[in-house]
């Protein structure tokens, strides 16, 4: 690594790989801090355990940010609007957890209309499907007469739920996923649910902007706690708002 800002190289060839502090990450691109590595299941736990995070395109390197500020979204706090209730006690959808993992990738994965390509590339399914084998990678799922139509992925270190990516090909499918998972993680004492970046879908449902320092002290704080054993089950059945 060289010294001075970031973004660093990242060389997989000289033993296990070490991220610079987030202090160094760019302001401009917000977060960026790092180039290279790999997507071993180690290198992926050492980079969210210090706020990072990987997101890069076809064609480009494996990139690791860690944003400033971090949108999160801290359980207690999640907001359901009068739409979303509706939808919750209509009950349309059947929600599970960890039931199919790889299907919320692929999910996730399928191009969009305003996205064409993909950064769910084949070799971050891989990696995070390695996660999910050593039961700390989940899923929630939202299921329209057995057809899997919406869900969220993400890692779990401690009492920290890192949210990756979520998918929704029915309305409001994504986001009852979401809100059972949310219900759930506090359940079990969550402390906190990373959203990486902030957008205007996650403030809709409670996210917030914090510093990352402050980020950083809460994965300090709550990521060397006991987890659920693996897989999930939901536990809260069926939430109503």
């Amino acid at each position: 690594m060289r010294p001075g800002r970031g973004p660093f190289w990242l060389d997989r060839r000289s033993g296990p790989i070490r991220f610079p502090s987030p202090e160094y990450a760019l302001s401009e691109p917000n977060g960026l801090l790092a180039v290279g590595g790999d997507l071993q299941p180690a290198t992926l736990i050492g980079a969210y355990r210090q706020g990072i995070f990987p997101w890069y395109s076809e064609g480009q390197p494996i990139l690791w940010w860690t944003p400033d500020p971090r949108a999160v979204l801290f359980p207690e706090r999640l907001h359901i609007s009068r739409s979303l209730r509706k939808a919750l006690r209509q009950e349309r959808f059947e929600v599970t957890l960890d039931r199919s993992f790889r299907g919320v990738m692929a999910g996730c994965a399928a191009p969009r209309p305003d996205q064409p390509g993909t950064w769910l590339l084949p070799e971050m399914r891989d990696a995070y499907g390695a996660l999910f084998e050593m039961g700390l990678a989940h899923s929630a799922e939202a299921r329209l007469d057995g057809r899997l139509v919406g869900g969220i992925y993400g890692v779990a270190i401690g009492r920290v739920f890192f949210g990756e990516s979520m998918f929704c090909r029915v309305s409001n499918a994504s986001k009852v996923a979401f809100v059972h998972l949310v219900r759930q993680l506090e359940a079990w004492g969550y402390a906190l649910i990373d959203c990486q970046v902030a957008s205007s879908h996650l403030f809709t449902l409670g996210a917030e902007e914090i510093p990352r320092q402050r980020f950083l002290g809460l994965l300090d704080r709550f990521c060397d706690l006991p987890a659920p054993r693996s897989p999930w089950t939901l536990e809260i059945g069926q939430v109503h708002g």
